[in-house]
């Protein structure tokens, strides 16, 4: 009997735990004292749950203290055991499979230093899986120690380095570093775990870096976001934004200006960029140009109101003078427009389900919509940006005039330019050339060979694209260890059958991506017919080409570790992290086993 209420109060724990940590709610109270009326949320749903059961709540009444269940440690022991149960779970999944490390670094809440591992691997279904597998306190960010504590924790779990197929990091030069950063470590060890550039996240943020380079571009963003804090600290002011905005929608749409419609002619507000959001830079200039009438009017009315302090209108006639110049509407039309074409890439690669092949369509339409716009959009952009400036009356300075740089630049100016030529070649060249710098060095020569090769192989329009002398150049070239030289000479034989028998058959041919072609053959068990050919789907799947998954595992720890929450340990971070991002595989095992393990971890008082 004993031992039965014991296992109910232990199963009671677990289930309230587990809910809990799988809804990043905290456990303990600051106070739990039986006197209080609230002891926290472990033990008040501990409560809830026991009121619904007459069993329950007489096993948690009659608790012997060596069995209440209810102390820190037992709880982060319990967690433990659920996060080691996920880790054995994934790595299950993964068998004897090739699988891809992507890692990326951010600080918790109290600045610590950690390091985020996600696995990418095609399971025995076909299927691409991302899984979140563990967080890694590091004091010391050098490429040689964040190696041995992935290292670590690899071996830990049973996972050789040697069937490391792919890497994927941020722009960190301790990770990408050609020379010491921390894939040329791995490469060392394992040549063939190629380096794909995780682009997704950052891509834009990086983007927004590169223009920076430009000096005006780099004022230009500090000016924005000094000018929309200026408008967005006061809520009369934004209220004011607001109202002005909706009386010209009104006044729009009497003269048909503008069109009716469902979610049309929302009112918003002014968006700060974020050096953490992707797209937040963009939104930010596209919310300013988009209310730039309104914020203009309500910045004029605070400047002449004689109530406001002289600070305030100080800042706010800083800010009026930034936005009616032209060299701030021409920025921020400039970095609109580029900016909006890097969009549509960076948000399809933060997609789970991106694959290669679709990622170097993007890539290539995206570097040639930015070289098409440096060598041919220079007259269309001016004329964009003279007529929004005759829109809103702002100066239009004289094209053909002498450009003279501002303050003591001028006295050892050397060549005297137009100002055509300055705002042509040193601002609109200059940001777009940055621009193709950066997505150069991102999508490398090494890169884009990869991930043309892998294109080949590409199911649409009954694989249109299909070379067999390229696709078998890859099998041999990028990966001479997973296919042997008899295995190179079958696979040759072995796409042609698959190509033959695709040809006559409708289902292998309306496939659109190399994941459904790799999952059509894992359900139909052609994998184990065409198994060269399965096996290099499995290889080009687990090369990454979003960090998607990192930074929302990095999201889940800001919600997780709070500012009330910031003494976290360690490891009871990591395990938090662990159920609470892989909630699905946490919920799936029963209590039973967890009781079990729990019984195996150390030698119990109670019994159970």
């Amino acid at each position: 009997m004993q031992i039965k209420q014991n296992r109910l109060r232990l199963k009671a724990s677990i289930d309230v735990l587990r809910l809990l940590t799988t809804q990043s709610c905290p456990l303990r109270s600051h106070n739990e004292t039986n006197n209080l009326e609230n002891q926290g949320n472990y033990l008040e749903f501990r409560k809830v749950l026991a009121a619904y059961n007459k069993d329950v709540s007489k096993a948690i009444r009659q608790a012997p203290y060596n069995a209440k269940y209810i102390a820190p440690s037992i709880q982060k022991e319990i967690l433990h055991i659920i996060s080691n149960k996920v880790h054995n779970y994934i790595r299950q999944e993964i068998g004897n499979s090739k699988f891809c490390i992507i890692v990326d670094e951010a600080r918790d809440e109290s600045k610590r230093e950690q390091m985020g591992l996600v696995l990418r691997f095609v399971d025995k279904y076909g299927t691409i899986r991302e899984q979140f597998f563990d967080l890694i306190r590091v004091s010391n960010t050098t490429a040689a120690t964040l190696k041995r504590e992935l290292c670590s924790v690899l071996a830990r779990h049973n996972l050789s380095v040697e069937n490391i197929r792919g890497q994927g990091y941020d722009g960190a030069s301790n990770m990408r570093g050609e020379w010491n950063g921390l894939q040329a470590l791995f490469l060392s060890d394992c040549p063939y775990a190629y380096y794909v550039h995780c682009f997704a996240h950052r891509l834009q943020l990086a983007l927004v870096a590169a223009s920076r380079d430009v000096r005006i571009i780099h004022q230009f963003f500090s000016n924005l976001t000094f000018i929309i804090n200026v408008v967005v600290s006061s809520p009369k002011c934004v209220d004011q934004v607001q109202s002005v905005k909706s009386d010209e929608i009104k006044r729009l749409l009497s003269i048909g200006e503008i069109d009716t419609g469902r979610g049309a002619n929302q009112m918003s507000t002014l968006k700060r960029a974020g050096d953490t959001r992707w797209g937040s830079h963009l939104y930010s200039i596209r919310s300013l140009m988009k209310m730039y009438d309104a914020t203009v009017l309500v910045l004029e009315h605070i400047s002449n109101d004689k109530s406001c302090n002289s600070s305030q209108i100080g800042d706010v006639d800083a800010a009026l003078d930034l936005m009616i110049s032209f060299d701030f509407v021409f920025i921020a039309r400039l970095m609109e427009e580029i900016l909006g074409i890097a969009n549509v890439l960076c948000q399809a690669l933060q997609q789970k389900s991106q694959d290669i092949v679709n990622a170097v369509k993007l890539v290539s339409t995206n570097h040639a919509l930015i070289q098409d716009m440096k060598e041919n959009g220079w007259e269309s952009f001016l004329e964009s940006v003279v007529l929004f400036c005759q829109q809103h009356d702002i100066l239009i300075p004289d094209m053909n005039s002498p450009y003279i740089a501002r303050r003591g630049r001028a006295r050892h100016q050397q060549d005297q330019v137009t100002m055509n030529h300055f705002y042509r070649v040193e601002i609109f060249l200059g940001a777009i050339d940055k621009q193709l710098q950066e997505l150069n060095h991102r999508f490398n020569d090494d890169t884009l060979e990869i991930l043309t090769l892998s294109s080949l192989l590409e199911p649409k329009v009954g694989f249109k694209n299909f070379d067999l002398e390229k696709v078998c150049l890859l099998a041999g070239k990028l990966y001479p260890m997973d296919f042997t030289e008899q295995e190179r000479y079958n696979l040759r034989y072995q796409l042609q059958h698959y190509f033959c028998e695709a040809k006559n058959e409708p289902s292998l041919t309306h496939h659109s991506t190399l994941d459904e072609v790799c999952k059509h053959l894992a359900q139909t068990g052609k994998s184990n017919v065409y198994f060269l050919f399965d096996r290099l789907i499995l290889l080009v799947l687990t090369l990454p080409v979003s960090t998607a998954t990192t930074e929302r595992a990095f999201s889940a720890m800001k919600i997780m570790k709070t500012r009330l929450r910031n003494k976290m340990e360690d490891e009871f971070l990591a395990d938090s992290l662990v159920i609470y991002i892989e909630r699905k595989i946490s919920k799936s095992f029963s209590t039973k086993s967890i009781i079990d393990d729990f019984k195996l971890l150390k030698e119990r008082r109670a019994l159970l």
